[in-house]
């Protein structure tokens, strides 16, 4: 689980320092031309990547057909939709507050895992992500705040569930290459929002906008997602939002060292509440016995008390490979999240 839990930490990092970068570069592109260079940058980036690697040789699986409706509805939720909410309210909101009212992702992300896609949770993880919330509500409480105000906060938090139907699509692909997945995703995501800001009338910002947005969209929206599909294959949805939420901590942390923006009490106490949460979910151990029903599927694996086969021809069982293999039902007790392999029922 450690592995995992570092791969989710590094796909945090990677986007939450993108967040004050995009409120930089706001003052030079329109928010769809901006969602346009990010998306397309990691986009082509992932394609170079992709090629590469496929050059020398890889052991992932390939996206199947069935894959491509969860797919689709990732990418329109996620790499068009929730970008340009993003952005509409960066627009508005400094982008310290909006680095912690993006927290709020993670804790969509979990609802929908588990009144939706019927994934586990217990009270320590209920009471993580009202923390969450809390210091979300204390981020943006005012008395006297008036409707135009709360715009910026709406379009944030419509972007966060934009993108937490795009975590619960994505999670049932997740046992494919998160490369292509990703990169897809740029590829797709980015041309359709270039094309509407052009449509719409926008301007192509200078050459060093354009490059400093694709670099960080490569970084911080596909590398940040490659990592991120990764650790939803072996830590399930809600808990890899949940180790997801620190992103919006350095984001502010960034802003604050970066755009000079103050640090509020408001700013403080939220942050303090939203960590308390992660921090919930982070110590959180899970152990019982538990019952295996027989599976069959392709994805990335080396032999372990799971996977247990044999194969027709010569493979290093403990080296990574990946082919269509089949899992015999079994019984037994160990810590355990609810990853591509862990989704029964419990009492």
């Amino acid at each position: 689980m450690l592995p995992a839990v570092v791969i989710a930490l590094g796909s945090a990092v990677l986007f939450g320092l993108s967040t004050p970068v995009a409120k930089l570069l706001l003052g030079e592109a329109d928010p769809w031309m901006l969602a346009g260079l990010l998306y397309g940058g990691a986009g082509v980036g992932l394609l170079a990547v992709h090629l590469a690697r496929r050059a020398l040789g890889g052991a992932e699986a390939h996206l199947a057909r069935g894959d491509l409706p969860w797919l689709a509805g990732a990418v329109v939720s996620g790499g068009i939709v929730g970008p340009v909410l993003l952005l509409l309210g960066l627009a508005r909101v400094e982008a310290s507050a909006a680095s912690l009212l993006l927290t709020l992702e993670g804790v969509l992300t979990a609802v929908l895992a588990w009144f939706v896609f019927k994934e586990n949770f217990d009270r320590r993880i209920a009471l993580g992500m009202a923390s969450i919330v809390a210091g979300a509500v204390v981020l943006n409480w005012r008395a006297d705040v008036t409707i135009t105000e709360l715009a910026g906060p709406a379009a944030l938090v419509a972007a966060c569930l934009a993108w937490a139907i795009d975590n619960n699509l994505t999670r049932k692909v997740s046992l494919s290459d998160p490369v292509q997945i990703a990169m897809i995703k740029g590829l797709v995501a980015g041309p359709v929002n270039l094309a509407i800001a052009l449509l719409a009338g926008a301007a192509w910002p200078s050459a060093g906008t354009v490059s400093l947005a694709t670099l960080t969209g490569f970084a911080g929206y596909g590398i940040s997602l490659v990592l991120f599909v990764l650790a939803l294959r072996h830590l399930g949805t809600a808990r890899t939002g949940a180790y997801f939420s620190v992103a919006p901590f350095l984001g502010a942390v960034a802003s604050v060292a970066i755009l000079g923006e103050p640090v509020t009490p408001a700013l403080a106490l939220a942050g303090a509440l939203m960590a308390f949460g992660v921090w919930l979910h982070v110590s959180e151990r899970h152990e019982h016995e538990h019952e295996h029903e027989e599976l069959a599927h392709e994805h990335r694996h080396v032999h372990d008390a799971h996977h247990d086969h044999a194969h027709d021809g010569p493979v290093d069982p403990r080296r990574p490979h990946s082919h269509w293999h089949r899992h015999a039902p079994l019984r037994h007790a160990h810590p355990h999240v609810p990853d591509s392999h862990h989704r029964h029922r419990h009492p």
